[in-house]
């Protein structure tokens, strides 16, 4: 019989606490491993998660600042086009004393065309004459006495036509206020 095994076949019981020692160590050693990688997968998952959000704010921002770009660029455009639309109101205004119907028709076709064109992009005429001193929206040039009290804070005359473009002030309705 050899040495390893006894009577009834079995190891004896140093070897097999050895053996458990071992089969527990192991286990253990396993388990540990277990805990490494599952704290290394939750890691990288957290490091995924904040790298989809953080290619998320940036892919909105981006979309934002394309958005603003063009906004912005149409805005100057309408802005160089405001003092065509002042030469043709001062033209209409002009004709309106002529006789000329070719040149009145003309002028208001064009202006007309054009301003239709702008309503569409989001231009919008700042009504002011008649209306109550707004600071928000009317640019005083001066003051004049007013003939009647309720006319007191009350818009006289426009010097220059305001205009908001999609609900933004463009530019500022230069008025005459009553004092």
């Amino acid at each position: 019989m050899s040495e390893k095994t006894n009577k009834e076949g079995q190891k004896p019981v140093e070897e097999t606490a050895k053996a458990e020692k071992q089969s527990k160590k192991k286990g253990e050693d396993l388990q540990k491993k277990i805990e490494d990688l599952e704290g290394k997968l939750k890691k990288e998952h957290d490091d995924y998660l904040r790298l989809m959000a953080e290619f998320e704010t940036f892919r909105r921002r981006s979309a934002e600042e394309r958005l603003a770009l063009v906004g912005s660029a149409s805005a100057d455009t309408i802005k160089g086009l405001l003092p065509v639309l002042d030469d043709c109101e001062r033209a209409m205004e002009l004709l309106s004393k002529s006789s000329d119907e070719a040149a009145k028709e003309g002028t208001a076709l064009i202006y007309n065309k054009l301003m239709d064109y702008l309503k569409t992009k989001g231009l919008a005429v700042i009504e002011a004459k008649g209306a109550k001193f707004d600071v928000d929206f009317h640019e005083a040039v001066t003051q004049f006495p007013a003939s009647a009290p309720e006319q007191k804070g009350m818009v006289i005359d426009v010097v220059q036509t305001g205009y908001t473009l999609n609900g933004k002030v463009l530019r500022y309705a230069k008025v005459v206020v009553g004092a």
